[in-house]
């Protein structure tokens, strides 16, 4: 999986008046907790933090404080409900010696039977939660559609990937190919010349 580096300042645990002073001056307060680790708290500009809130993509983190390096992944981010500028962000810790939960973006590849067919493909889920361990974490989950037909699903169950246990509950649908009015008709024409 791709790193990314991301510099943080330590802070104080200080009072809401001072928390949004940091934020007027373009500065995100943020936590880095985990299993063997102390809660680190720190701050990151905003600028930077972009790089890991509006993408796709996950990241380990590599997290900047103090002359310290702290492996990470994005757990959550608090967000302003008018402005959506981030106010704080989670950052769970992590380590060589347990698997590390992260959800990865599905990449869906080929082209689908039932597409050809005229059915339209809907993707449902644009994020996969899984289960590995650092050296085993794939940057996201191809899923081939290519025998997918009109009326079924590709569920997260169907995902098999060595090394990689998928968290998201089986019974969720990445992908479907829904029938359309087009390929209704088309049916319908290949019925009507049969006969």
């Amino acid at each position: 999986m791709k790193t990314i580096t991301l510099k943080g300042n330590p802070r104080e645990i200080t009072k809401k008046g001072d928390l949004k002073a940091m934020r007027r001056e373009g500065v995100v307060p943020c936590v880095l907790y985990g299993p063997d680790v102390e809660n680190l708290h720190f701050s990151v500009t905003e600028r930077d933090l972009q790089l890991i809130l509006n993408t796709p993509n996950s990241y380990i983190i590599e997290l900047d404080v103090d002359g310290k390096t702290h492996k990470a992944v994005y757990h959550t981010a608090h967000f302003h409900p008018v402005t959506d500028e981030p106010l704080h962000v989670d950052f769970l810790a992590v380590s060589e010696k347990r698997p590390v939960v992260i959800s990865v973006p599905v990449v869906i590849t080929g082209n689908s039977e039932g597409v050809r067919q005229g059915g339209k493909l809907m993707l449902s889920t644009r994020k996969v939660k899984i289960s590995a361990s650092l050296d085993k974490l794939p940057d996201n989950i191809v899923v081939d559609i290519t025998t997918l037909k009109i009326g079924k699903s590709i569920f997260a169950g169907d995902i098999n990937i060595d090394g990689v246990q998928v968290v998201t509950p089986k019974t969720t649908i990445i992908c479907t190919v829904k029938m359309t009015r087009a390929a209704i008709g088309a049916a319908a024409a290949a019925a009507a010349a049969k006969k």
